[in-house]
């Protein structure tokens, strides 16, 4: 007996309403990051291994899927070396190239590469599936899409407030209230001089932006597991705890950090940032978050995270400002700042509300029946007129039963059939029935197209 076919754990098939919903989530933030003036890349699937390798860490490093060289992939290596199972030594052998992990290391590459031929600063889109080998469970898979946009070569503000307006733009043609979180890595770098645990500055950050997960109290066990001194961590206690309007705590942490240089810095670029975004008029709100932190470390400035108001969800978009992506390539100093919106979360988050259009879901407006040659005849310029008036049409492709068809139409969802039969074909008409309705009408070409694009 023939086994089923199966795909790989961690990935998935769309199907045509799954892959409409998903064509309207990156359709709306294509169309909004062109609004403002970002161009769209792509970049290839594969990566060289010496590109992906010891950009992630050793945890991300495991998590890249190898590809084996094509052909004799055995023929450089020896018995010997085989029979000692040296898994990383063999891997540098069998393999030259990888999937890529994420779309920020590629387009660090793809920057340095085209130096010459991209106009600073450089605003890029790229909205491309990535691949991670991690273990598969519910909301983390093994092939997913990212949806970037970044800008290189400008260490002005104006970019984050831009980057903001975009977050804002996207969620607002969505119908998704949210809540955009804003810090910045100089103000935890202060805070963490503050306290004098500046060695502990990783520790301190991975833990309070576990805050939502574990709550206070969790964190500060993972303070003291990590090694942070009691007295420390009451001084980290009521900041992390802090309430009241942006300015408020803006003016409270200016106070707090006047001894670090680092983390006024930090204050005075999130106080621009709030400040210009006020004189935009933001349909969302924006909060300043002394607990956010964001996991990747090369973050240096302003940090940003959006969660869904209405559904739980965690965080559906996130980003920062870095000042030197493309160092590991080898042309240090270039600072850039970019936003990647969960493609997979958004699509769950519009799922749970219903918001998504009915137009996002639907495929074909316009069915006709097929009754035989000379009917097809009759039907094909009217069904080609329909196309040109920018209406989805299709003709059942078989004279098949007329259940059958109506079957079909149902579906599928087709909002609207035509008919002819001898009656429609000898007085030059068409009979249009509403599905929905079940009215029909017996009425001319361009009466047919106007009822449907009414």
């Amino acid at each position: 007996m023939t086994n089923k076919p199966s795909i790989p754990k961690g990935t998935r098939d769309f199907g045509p309403i799954e892959m409409a919903k998903r064509n309207y989530i990156f359709n709306t933030i294509k169309g909004v990051y062109s609004l403002y003036g970002f161009q769209q890349i792509e970049t290839p699937a594969m990566e060289t291994l010496h590109t992906l390798m010891g950009k992630y860490g050793e945890e991300g490093d495991q998590l890249l899927f190898k590809v084996l060289n094509s052909g004799d992939y055995l023929k450089k290596v020896s018995d010997e070396e085989l029979t000692k199972r040296d898994t990383l030594y063999l891997q540098s052998k069998l393999c030259e190239k990888g999937l890529r992990y994420d779309l920020t290391v590629p387009f660090a590459r793809y920057v340095v590469m085209h130096r010459d031929e991209i106009q600073l600063p450089f605003k890029r889109y790229q909205i491309q599936p990535v691949w991670r080998a991690d273990r598969p469970q519910k909301g983390r898979y093994r092939e997913f899409y990212q949806c970037d946009a970044d800008v290189v070569g400008s260490d002005s503000l104006l970019n984050e407030v831009e980057l903001m307006q975009i977050v804002d733009t996207v969620f607002t043609k969505f119908g998704v209230r949210v809540q955009i979180q804003i810090n910045n890595r100089k103000i935890l770098t202060g805070i963490a001089e503050e306290i004098g645990q500046a060695d502990k500055i990783v520790d301190i950050t991975v833990a309070i932006d576990k805050i939502d997960k574990i709550g206070e109290d969790g964190v500060i066990q993972e303070l003291h597991d990590d090694g942070i001194s009691e007295e420390a961590i009451d001084k980290l206690k009521p900041i992390i705890a802090m309430t009241g309007s942006n300015d408020d705590k803006l003016n409270i942490m200016a106070g707090l950090l006047k001894d670090s240089e680092t983390g006024l810095k930090g204050i005075e670029e999130t106080k621009f940032i709030l400040d210009t975004l006020k004189k935009c008029g933001l349909k969302n709100e924006i909060m300043f978050n002394l607990t956010l932190a964001r996991g990747l470390n090369y973050y240096t400035g302003a940090i940003f995270e959006v969660k869904a108001l209405d559904t739980p969800m965690g965080s559906i978009t996130g980003g920062g400002r870095y000042d030197n992506l493309t160092g590991i390539f080898g042309m240090p100093g270039l600072s850039g700042v970019g936003i990647s919106f969960g493609a997979d979360r958004i699509y769950d988050v519009l799922n749970a509300l219903d918001l998504y259009p009915k137009e996002a879901s639907e495929s074909t407006q316009l069915l006709f029946i097929n009754f035989g040659e000379a009917e097809t005849d009759y039907c094909l310029p009217v069904l080609a007129k329909a196309r040109q008036a920018g209406i989805r049409s299709e003709i059942y492709p078989d004279k098949a039963k007329m259940k059958k068809q109506m079957s079909y139409a149902n579906a599928k969802n087709i909002p609207f059939v035509a008919l002819a039969g001898e009656t429609e074909m000898e007085q030059g008409k068409i009979t249009l029935k509403n599905m929905i309705s079940g009215e029909q009408k017996l009425i001319s070409t361009d009466e047919l197209i106007n009822e449907i694009i009414k």
